[in-house]
């Protein structure tokens, strides 16, 4: 009779339930499950931190729809992935984390590694559990990602201990669930549909707000009927874009205050009115509008103003919902509604001012000339991954996407050192496209090691880091001493581009617009990693803005 040992019953399970991406640095007790990995077909990576390994298993979470899996050590190994487990449920992606623990009979005893892991993963994860024997491994990863993509995605844990990943079984007696499908895609209810119909018709002043949860659901051609069918202004979160074209008429994104602050019935598709949208309060919205709400999650709806309408429910399914509701009864906003003018003469103050910025050609550059530089020259469908304080923000504003899942970023959590875990992410769901990982020099100092995970598997991301030598706005004078940083500081001119050449990529230091068109060229041609690193001007800022970042 044919034997299987635990780690290919665990890595067979994970292929049987549609996960294809392993992520993880291997120790006691889980060499045999990276192993066991390679040999049953799954791509496994072998990263530098379990930070960054769990943030990438999330973001192929995200790209495709089924978990991407981060597998760890035990103690240590699994606290540091937690930050993985937070990312991903406070943006709703569906991951798997896999930790290694101690023999099962040595619980309690003060085993090496010891932690109560299931107990620390539960906080922020759908499902946390620990098999109760080995043999019954695939029934419990069959849970983890069934309920990891089950209504609002989220992370799952399970816990194996070293007994458990070394045991051996007759092949015959082990039971393999049927891979769990896709999730149902439910409707709302019909008079909800209708109602929701109703107030859109009566807006004077409508918007819709396209939040990521519609880039998941890929809810992109019925959003796209939908909103050129009513002709409705829109605006996309960060991670939105590109569910509707950034280039599209009816995008008001170069006019976002004004767009959040006027409109008078606001339909959130996917979006949360969370930080990221100023909870939906005055000064930034209008505090007699109304909102309809797309949610999957009942919960989600009227959090922080209540919702005229909530509609609960698969995104995509209550889009096309909303959109056969239109055709039946026709309706759009008219051409020549106050609306559309007001918008369209905001819309082109702010392109012609943020223009200005990014054709200027002084030295040293600013963020909007280096990021003009990655807008013009990279190929459609780069993903761009993007993070760092002001670099990030103000690449959601210049860095244009028209197609969906073309766009990685701190999401809702705000997370720091997600971007080079999120790059390879990409990179290896997505082998076909040029990835483009913009960090900030804060920014990449979190997970600059992966770099080198990047050329060890010959993944061609360009990592371009803009450089103004401090934290977020940096600092008011650079000093005389390069190595005399302030706490927001750090080393003067640090020659982030030289590290990765010794991991066999290229790397160039910029500070003119020319140099960084030459090296950008280069570097989106190369069959290695490459890193830019772009020395700005350190008081460089982003456009002024009305209201402060979080108002009161």
């Amino acid at each position: 009779m044919a034997q299987i040992d635990g780690a290919t019953l665990i890595t067979r399970s994970l292929r049987q339930q549609g996960v294809e991406h392993l992520f993880g640095i291997v120790g006691f007790p889980v060499f045999a499950i990276a192993e066991a990995a390679q040999r049953e077909g799954l791509t496994y990576l072998g990263m530098r931190n379990e930070q960054a390994a769990s943030y990438a298993a999330a973001a192929v979470g995200y790209l495709t729809g089924r978990p991407g899996a981060c597998l760890v050590v035990s103690g240590p190994g699994m606290v540091h992935a937690i930050a993985g487990l937070a990312n991903a449920a406070e943006n709703c992606w569906p991951m798997i984390l896999i930790g290694g623990a101690s023999n099962s009979y040595q619980e309690g005893r003060g085993a090496f590694q010891e932690a109560p892991q299931v107990e620390l993963a539960r906080t922020y994860t759908k499902y946390s559990a620990r098999p109760d024997s080995a043999a019954r491994i695939p029934f419990y990863v069959e849970q983890a990602v069934r309920t990891s993509i089950a209504g609002r995605p989220g992370a799952s844990y399970l816990d194996l201990p070293d007994d458990f990943i070394g045991a051996t079984f007759e092949e015959s007696d082990v039971t393999f669930p049927a891979r769990c499908p896709d999730p149902p895609r439910p409707q709302a209810g019909p008079a909800d549909v209708s109602r929701a119909l109703d107030v859109l018709r009566g807006a004077q002043r409508p918007l819709v707000i396209i939040g990521k949860g519609a880039a998941y659901s890929r809810a992109e051609q019925e959003v796209r009927e939908l909103v050129e069918a009513a002709q409705l202004p829109f605006l996309p979160s960060p991670m939105g874009k590109g569910v509707m074209p950034d280039s599209h008429p009816l995008s008001v994104a170069p006019a976002r205050g004004l767009a959040l602050q006027e409109a008078d019935v606001v339909l959130l598709l996917g979006a949360r009115l969370n930080w990221i949208m100023h909870f939906g309060l005055p000064p930034r919205f209008a505090a007699d509008v109304k909102t309809i709400q797309v949610d999957i999650a009942a919960e989600e709806i009227g959090r922080n103003v209540p919702a005229e309408v909530g509609l609960v429910g698969d995104l995509r399914s209550i889009v096309g919902q909303l959109r056969d509701g239109l055709r039946a009864e026709p309706w759009r906003l008219p051409d020549d509604a106050p609306w559309r003018a007001q918008l369209a003469e905001k819309v082109e103050e702010n392109r012609q001012f943020v223009r200005g910025m990014m054709d200027d050609e002084s030295v040293p550059m600013g963020y909007y000339r280096v990021l003009r530089e990655i807008q013009e020259q990279s190929p459609p469908g780069t993903i761009i991954q993007a993070e760092g304080a002001q670099t990030m923000d103000i690449s959601r504003t210049v860095l244009l996407h028209d197609e969906p899942r073309l766009r990685l970023d701190a999401g809702s959590f705000g997370t720091m050192g997600v971007g080079l875990g999120q790059a390879i992410a990409a990179a290896v769901v997505h082998p076909d496209r040029k990835v483009v990982c913009l960090e900030g020099d804060s920014a990449f100092g979190f997970s600059g090691m992966e770099v080198e995970t990047a050329c060890r598997y010959r993944l061609p991301i360009v990592f371009v880091i803009v450089n103004n030598n401090a934290i977020g706005g940096g600092v008011d004078a650079l000093p005389e001493d390069r190595f005399a940083a302030s706490p927001s500081g750090y080393t003067i001119d640090a020659g982030y581009e030289k590290m990765i050449e010794g991991f066999g990529g290229t790397g160039y230091l910029v500070r003119t617009p020319g140099e960084l068109s030459t090296a950008f060229k280069r570097a989106l041609e190369d069959p290695m990693p490459s890193i830019i690193n772009v020395l700005i001007d350190p008081h460089a800022r982003a456009k002024p803005q009305k209201h402060a970042w979080l108002t009161r």
